[in-house]
């Protein structure tokens, strides 16, 4: 009866859970995609920089002192050999001073010299002292000439020192900054003023090692500004050697050959070289492209609306968006923006974007 009883109840719970209804799949997760197509021809590889001064020239006083006057200002216009600022010149006057008296009595010593020098001689020459003693005279009057010498060169450095009191500027250009105060005491060679020469205008960018290769001093090189319509023309001037130590790129400095008056110091640039590749070349969005174990990777959509993930190998960073050099085929499929939330397999719903989007 027991038996009869338990088996009639397993087979009602087993009957129950037959008729429990099945959780249903999620809905495909909606993934903006785009067809891979064909870029042959000329890739322009654009780096992004910074409009700065090929001079840029800090300056700052010869010799120490209190400041007692300041002439210009931040954004200020100067030109070769105008006055930046000025010291308290008592100091170095009193200076110049003390040195020329010590030049007088020199001076004056050496006279004596001579004049002692002219009487041994007769004396010598009557028999009345000995050539030893002579020789000790004209001894004398040598290092009284020397030491005239030695007060002169004091004195000469003492007067240069009294024009080291006002600061000039070394060459034209504009006043980028200034920390100078009338009654701020400065030591020898500290920087009080920055100069940048306007009319030597460059951009600076940094080019990754995989670049550097396949660019040389002298290419010609299209500049073009965020907040301008115009483009501009440039040159590369000049070529890290190494690469710097921070951004693990090279440095390179390009030349405007046709800067204009929009152009001011301080403003982002986006200079771009056209470079010839011999084998066709696949440009993808630089959303599309996703690290995956440290290499660069795609999601692949296939045939049945899956996403899958596929190493890939890129190449320059150009105005459209990334070269791809092997692991993509023409006309395939690849999700283009919500890459960072697909799983292997997971399945799509492919939405095409407006190119504006993927711009």
């Amino acid at each position: 009866m027991n038996k009869t009883v338990i088996s009639s109840l397993c087979l009602a719970v087993m009957v129950s859970a037959c008729h429990q209804p099945t959780e249903a799949p999620p809905a495909p997760r909606p993934v903006w995609v785009m067809s891979v197509g064909e870029a042959g021809g000329l890739v322009a590889a654009s780096y992004t920089g910074e409009v700065k001064s090929r001079y840029e020239s800090n300056i700052g006083f010869r010799i120490g002192g209190k400041i007692i006057s300041r002439a210009v200002n931040v954004g200020d216009l100067v030109k070769k050999g105008q006055l930046i600022a000025q010291l308290d010149p008592n100091d170095t006057r009193l200076n110049a001073q003390a040195a020329q008296a010590e030049v007088q009595t020199a001076q004056a010593n050496l006279a004596l010299a001579q004049a002692e020098l002219e009487r041994r001689q007769q004396l010598y020459r009557q028999q009345f002292i000995s050539k030893s003693a002579l020789d000790s005279y004209e001894t004398q009057v040598k290092t009284t000439q020397a030491r005239l010498e030695q007060a002169r060169s004091q004195a000469a450095v003492s007067l240069h020192q009294t024009g080291y009191t006002q600061l000039v500027a070394d060459r034209s250009g504009v006043i980028g900054m200034i920390q100078a105060e009338p009654g701020q005491v400065v030591s020898a060679g500290q920087t009080i003023a920055q100069i940048y020469d306007l009319q030597t205008l460059e951009v600076l960018i940094a080019v990754p090692e995989s670049r550097i290769d396949s660019l040389h001093v002298g290419d010609i090189a299209r500049i073009t500004l965020n907040d301008l319509q115009q483009s501009y023309q440039g040159r590369i001037r000049e070529i890290s050697p190494a690469a710097n130590s921070q951004t693990h790129a090279f440095d390179l400095r390009i030349q405007l050959l046709d800067a204009d008056q929009q152009m001011k110091l301080g403003m982002t640039a986006q200079v771009s070289f056209a470079q010839q590749h011999s084998a066709q070349s696949l440009i993808v969005p630089a959303t599309a492209v996703t690290q995956q174990d440290g290499h660069a990777s795609v999601w692949i959509i296939d045939a049945q609306q899956k996403a899958h993930i596929r190493r890939v190998t890129t190449g320059a960073l150009t105005e459209n968006g990334i070269e791809i050099t092997s692991g993509l085929q023409p006309q395939e499929t690849i999700a283009t923006i919500g890459v960072h939330t697909l799983t292997e397999g997971m399945p799509v719903k492919p939405v095409t974007p407006g190119p504006e989007v993927l711009r």
